[in-house]
């Protein structure tokens, strides 16, 4: 028996090597292959995408609004929609949930200059005054019951003071 629990364990360590030897030799494949074919980049039309608990929003549609799908779930209780802004004016904002209605809103925004307010219902309507990065916190309520988890469609456009 004393000999048995040190055989097994080389024997594991033994094959762990080789699990991590044959993952070299894939990613060396697939680096050859790569580079002896000419990449083209593609891009896609439809940046707005959550990645993780970020949805960051790139790309703008014919009607000047930024829409993007996400998803709250118990991994991800918030969404933090971060976008782009070089207009003054006014902010507007709604959550669409996928089910109709929910227990979601916006909970905070972070202005350029890390200041914040909040929390907000699932329209928002905001003066901007500063041109930068914004951030838009969403989840649910906590002083409601049965937080939201699901699918929900965001909506950002800002109405520029421009004449």
């Amino acid at each position: 028996m004393k000999n048995f629990i040190p055989f097994l364990l080389s024997i594991f360590f033994i094959s762990c090597q080789q699990k991590e030897n044959k993952m070299d030799a894939v990613e060396n494949k697939t680096d050859s292959t790569e580079t002896s074919q000419p990449i083209v980049v593609e891009k896609n039309k439809e940046e707005n995408k959550q990645i993780g608990d970020t949805i960051f929003l790139n790309s703008i549609n014919e009607k000047d609004v930024f829409i993007a799908e996400g998803v709250l779930d118990s991994i991800h209780p918030r969404a933090y929609v971060k976008f782009k802004n070089e207009d003054l004016g006014e902010l507007n904002a709604k959550i669409i949930p996928t089910t109709g209605k929910g227990n979601i809103r916006f909970n905070q925004i972070i202005f350029p200059d890390n200041t914040s307010d909040g929390p907000f219902g699932m329209d928002l309507k905001i003066p901007v005054k500063q041109k930068g990065n914004y951030i838009l916190v969403i989840g649910h309520s906590q002083m409601a019951d049965s937080p939201f988890w699901g699918e929900f469609r965001v909506e950002v456009s800002t109405i520029s003071n421009k004449q």
